[in-house]
């Protein structure tokens, strides 16, 4: 056989492969996403949120309900891709736990939550700004990145949140550029 003839062959068959695995994952993504999974996914929601933004002297995501506004901006808010990226992965990371480490994500020691989330971080993200820029823009956003993302925001509006978690003036008085934070005070909720 001619080696010309061979390495054109591998060269077609490989590109044939890679652009069916692309064109597979697109139109799996822009189908229509079961949102009756994400409801019944949003008690390991809560443990994300909570490994997230955990209690200690300020109450944590699980206090302020996290779980709940998650789903409603995943569902009503978020492009199909999105969605449908967000439901894989919370599968993924379901299946990963499982096979990882023998046990449910809510049944994990708090290292191991940790561990779990920052390999799901590292999976999510590229080394390169420009590859982010692409993912985003023909697949959507990332499981993780959109969970830390709903996740801090459902935090930072909730009553709880704001009143308790962050430093809030319920009448801001005047208008000041530049307010120096004192010792051990909290962020402002509002500005």
């Amino acid at each position: 056989m001619n080696r010309r003839t061979l390495i054109k062959g591998i060269a077609v068959f490989s590109s044939l492969g890679i652009s069916s695995f692309s064109l597979y994952k697109w139109f799996s993504l822009s189908a229509k996403p079961d949102h009756r999974t994400l409801h019944d996914m949003q008690g390991l929601i809560a443990e994300l949120a909570e490994v997230i933004i955990p209690r200690t002297d300020t109450p944590g995501a699980k206090d302020a309900m996290v779980e709940v506004f998650i789903v409603d901006m995943i569902e009503s808010c978020t492009d199909i891709k999105t969605q449908n990226n967000f439901i894989y992965g919370l599968n993924d990371l379901k299946d990963y736990t499982l096979s990882n480490y023998n046990t449910s994500f809510s049944d994990c020691s708090i290292n191991d939550k940790i561990a779990i989330l920052k390999h799901f971080e590292k999976k999510s993200t590229y080394h390169y700004h420009i590859l982010n820029k692409i993912d985003r823009k023909f697949l959507g956003q990332p499981f993780f990145v959109k969970l830390k993302e709903l996740t801090i925001e459902g935090y930072c509006i909730s009553k709880i949140g704001a009143t308790k978690g962050l430093e809030y003036d319920y009448i801001p008085h005047n208008f000041q550029a530049c307010i120096p934070l004192t010792k051990n005070q909290r962020s402002w909720a509002t500005k």
